[in-house]
């Protein structure tokens, strides 16, 4: 076998093997939160930051925190660590949920649902992510934070970029899982050769060596 060819199935065997883990983890995407909430209806402030080594054990908090229109400073909103959330805001009691990565410490999204939306509710919010990466010998603490212009509205009106934006996202998704399944096929394809070649080579060197023994055994009985 070639060399190129060696490393293109070793690029096929890699390829194979993500792509199990994709379909045994999930894939996180990092997408905006929309920024225009119904009055009266409810409304997902999203907030979603990947971890960028899906084979590192990890725990994360989230924070979100709450700046009105007229007003000038952050309060702190909701808090969620260990499982357990906590609405710490008075003007939002009752009307918080926690929208987010479920049953796990290594949270992923951060998204928080409102109830009931007010006007009142229009403002600045600001999701902060506290991620601890667990590794075998230390542990490695990151920040990150992602802030929501929230305008409450008395119906909703998508904008064409919004709507374009969508529909690019999720033609992106699709091209890139249709790629995946192509490759994927042809890596089985490309293993399926290989192995059937290494198969052949051996039935070869088995035949040589068996009509080299069988020389060998008539040239013995020639000379006795």
């Amino acid at each position: 076998m070639r060399v190129g060819e060696g490393r293109r199935l070793i690029s096929c065997v890699v390829l194979v093997v993500v792509l199990q883990a994709l379909q045994c983890y999930g894939a996180c995407v990092e997408v905006d939160s929309d920024t225009e909430a119904v009055v009266h209806e409810g409304f997902k402030l999203g907030c979603i930051f990947c971890k960028m080594r899906g084979e590192v054990q990890a725990m994360a908090s989230v924070e979100w925190y709450f700046m009105a229109a007229d007003e000038t400073e952050y309060s702190l909103l909701y808090t969620y660590e260990d499982k357990a959330g906590n609405i710490m805001d008075p003007r939002f009691d009752f009307r918080l949920a926690w929208n987010g990565s479920k049953d796990t410490i290594d949270l992923q999204d951060g998204s928080i649902y409102i109830l009931n939306v007010t006007y009142n509710d229009t403002g600045t919010y600001r999701c902060v992510f506290q991620r601890t990466l667990l590794y075998s010998n230390y542990r490695c603490q990151t920040n990150n934070s992602k802030t929501v212009q929230l305008h409450v509205v008395s119906k909703l009106t998508r904008g064409m970029a919004s709507i374009l934006s969508e529909i690019m996202m999720y033609v992106s998704i699709i091209g890139l899982q249709f790629w995946l399944v192509v490759e994927m096929i042809y890596c089985y394809r490309k293993i399926a050769a290989a192995g059937e070649e290494a198969l052949r080579e051996s039935a070869a060197e088995y035949l040589a060596i068996a009509s080299e023994s069988k020389d060998n055994c008539a040239a013995e009985q020639e000379a006795e």
